[in-house]
């Protein structure tokens, strides 16, 4: 379309995208619902995704506003480094091969709150926020998050103020994709808090101490409940579409600690969440059903695995995970267990979506495509040369919150090849330490959504996750090949030379078989139509990591059309 109705009725012409959305209003409130309680408020201890830290704590980089979404959407997890703005940082650029400096913007103000009290942000600021992150300087040791991806914490060797608004980062290493997965891998530790803050309090741990430079500030918190942010009427930002508007828009942004799906979709449908996101396709088809004026945007989950342990029989014998795959009928659960909402076609390490990042099937040589088609036959002809001609007994670790009625499918699969597989259900919470922290589980494992498969997020990171040693690899693999996949990628030099590396170890991830790969299912974002601005963006709260997590950006920029809630009754 190339005209619109503004707010008074009247047709005018749509000189931007974004015109067609209409004007943007001041006002109202935004709810949005968080799956697991907010137990953090430190970009220090962001280990753990449960935190709204980022409505008052910002970043340097961001999403671009101003990106048409037929061009790029943001509904994976990655941010392409051709697809991300300064934000704190006006921009920056490399000067030479592992030096990145920083502009900053001027104008940026924390917010007035003891003892920052609404002073200016400057380069110090970034400073103190990395060297704490990292460990860097006399007494610190890196976060926990960090600690745990050794490498990252490791390869920033210093981070300089040059003057008031600028900011020297030196690594030793001289990759550039590697140095922009680590400075913009997880929105929350991204997030720069007040030096004076931490220094009063020792942390940020305490909801009250909230300060930070962005839109929002806490007004209230009730653990496992709810938390009340409300406008900063001092915020510097303004909105990108529309550069005359200081934002944000909405006056109050309410979060609501709601573990179960089904009682956060009923108060959507009673008007008192504004949206949800992550609900499975079931539950999202009956809200078709029961409520069709709330708007639905399917989004891609992530590809659903069943885990090996690679270092335990019979597991440790490629012939038996190659036998484990063929024995899986994928385009049939697709169809019929999925009802057409899922990809049949198995996954290598990267997700197809992933803008050159990945390695879809239908580049796959025919050969390897082979190894995927089911195939029983063939199947119990492996587990016979791989000794096991009547099969064996062997069990499955899985969330007890996750999609039991898959494994089932699978179950039924695996027992017409010989394979006798008992379903152990646990609780998250224990799942992530029986499996995921101490790897005691004996055989396979399985949690819905965290498969490791058709991942999203930094591509080197994909890479690091299942290197020999690693503290989160439990699948337990140990390929000497693979490993120095990794250490090509930090070599290199360009991101289209990391490209390479990563495409090669996708290919290589496939014909080893270490992980099961089934289908990549669709989950369904779902928003009222009064709730303007939101395409289905990632990061706006995130339901699947527990939290919301881009809350600075996304609801800043958001806007409540409150003539149209008013009219549909609420």
């Amino acid at each position: 379309m190339n005209y619109f109705y503004n707010k008074r009725g009247i047709v005018e012409k749509a000189v931007a995208w974004w015109d067609n959305l209409g004007r943007p209003v001041y006002g109202g409130e935004m709810v949005i619902r968080s799956k697991r309680d907010i137990v953090n408020f430190d970009p220090f201890f962001a280990e753990n995704l449960t935190t709204i830290q980022s409505a008052w704590m910002e970043r340097l980089h961001v999403d671009d506003w101003t990106l048409n979404p037929d061009v790029y959407d943001y509904r994976t997890h990655i941010r392409p480094a051709e697809y991300v703005k300064g934000h704190l940082a006006e921009s920056w650029e490399y000067t030479e091969p592992g030096i990145v400096v920083f502009h900053l913007r001027k104008g940026i103000y924390w917010q007035d709150i003891p003892p920052v009290n609404g002073r200016e942000f400057t380069a110090h600021d970034v400073v103190y926020h990395y060297q704490r992150l990292f460990g860097l300087g006399s007494g610190l040791t890196p976060s926990p998050y960090h600690a745990n991806l050794v490498t990252a914490y490791r390869s920033l060797i210093s981070v300089t103020a040059a003057d008031k608004y600028t900011v020297i980062f030196k690594w030793n290493v001289t990759n550039p994709e590697f140095i922009r997965e680590t400075m913009q891998a997880n929105a929350l530790v991204q997030c720069i808090e007040a030096r004076e803050a931490v220094e009063k309090w020792g942390n940020l741990n305490d909801w009250h101490h909230a300060i930070g430079t962005g839109p929002f500030t806490l007004r209230d918190f009730v653990p496992g409940s709810s938390a009340t942010l409300i406008k900063n009427p001092n915020y510097w930002g303004h909105d990108e579409r529309h550069p005359e508007n200081r934002l944000p828009y909405i006056d109050k942004l309410k979060v609501l600690i709601i573990p179960d799906d089904d009682s956060a979709l009923s108060a959507m449908s009673a008007g008192k969440i504004d949206i949800v996101e992550g609900i499975s396709f079931r539950k999202a088809k009956e809200m078709r059903k029961t409520s069709p004026e709330i708007l639905q945007i399917p989004t891609v989950f992530g590809v659903e695995t069943i885990d090996p342990r690679n270092d335990k029989p019979p597991f440790n014998d490629i012939r038996v995970r190659k036998a484990m795959q063929l024995a899986i009928d994928l385009p049939t659960i697709a169809t019929t267990y999925y009802d057409g909402n899922a990809d049949p076609e198995p996954s290598a390490l990267t997700s197809k979506y992933m803008m050159g990042w990945g390695f879809p099937y239908q580049e796959w040589p025919k050969d390897l495509k082979d190894e995927y088609i089911y195939n029983p036959t063939m199947a119990k002809q492996l587990l016979d040369d791989a000794g096991y001609p009547n099969g064996f007994k062997t069990n499955i670790v899985a969330d007890a919150t996750g999609d039991l009625g898959l494994l089932q499918i699978v179950q039924s699969y695996f027992t017409q090849v010989g394979i006798d597989m008992e379903i152990r259900p646990v609780e998250p919470a224990k799942w992530m330490t029986f499996v995921k922290s101490s790897h005691k589980h004996d055989q396979l494992a399985q949690r819905t959504g965290q498969g490791q498969l058709g991942l999203s997020y930094e591509p080197i990171r994909h890479l690091n996750g299942l290197m020999t040693g690693y503290p989160h690899n439990y699948m337990m693999i140990s390929d000497a090949v693979f490993d120095r996949f990794f250490a090509r990628a930090m070599a290199a030099t360009s991101i289209d030379e990391t490209k390479k590396v990563v495409k090669e170890a996708n290919e290589y991830i496939a014909r080893q078989h270490f992980t099961i790969s089934l289908c990549q299912t669709k989950t369904f974002n779902l928003y009222q139509p009064w709730l303007k601005g939101y395409n289905g963006q990632n990061g706006a709260t995130s339901a699947d990591t527990g939290g919301p997590l881009l809350l600075f950006f996304y609801p800043a920029r958001f806007w409540i059309d409150q003539d149209l809630k008013k009219r549909l009754g609420h």
